[in-house]
């Protein structure tokens, strides 16, 4: 699914306009948001793609969810 990913300050937010759902990220597989999982404060967890360390943001995406709240 698409998803926007942006940052404020240290931490990083991501918003789901499928789901009109705004949290922040609260755990990093790899210390950075790009080629592992995040986890959000609502307890989803996405595998999110391999970007430059160096990208852009606020940026959209394609994240595969891989848990919690409902299947889609």
């Amino acid at each position: 699914m698409k998803v926007m990913l942006r940052k404020l300050g240290d931490t990083y937010e991501i918003y789901v306009p499928k789901k009109d759902l705004e949290e922040k990220v609260v755990a990093m597989e790899k210390g950075t948001p790009w080629g592992g999982w995040i986890k959000i404060a609502n307890g989803w967890t996405f595998a999110m793609p391999d970007m430059p360390p160096g990208a852009t943001l606020p940026i959209t995406v394609e994240a595969r969810k891989l848990s919690g709240g409902e299947e889609d």
